[in-house]
């Protein structure tokens, strides 16, 4: 089963946010909008924004302002 068109552009937009293990606030939110744009999260981009959400929380990845 391949993935939706949206969840392909959500793993690209997360790794090129996560690179540098820093994400800024735009870069969170652009990926907020392409996960919710079609008005449906799918599973495949429910579990990439899980993965991004855990890498905050235990900050593997720093949320930066800027």
């Amino acid at each position: 089963m391949g993935y939706s068109e949206s969840a392909e552009r959500l793993k690209t937009a997360i790794v090129k946010a996560i690179e540098d293990h820093r994400i800024t606030r735009d870069e969170y939110d652009e990926i907020i909008n392409i996960a919710t744009e079609d008005g449906h999260i799918d599973p495949h981009e429910r579990a990439l924004l899980s993965e991004l959400q855990e890498m905050i929380e235990d900050k593997s990845v720093k949320l930066v302002a800027k």
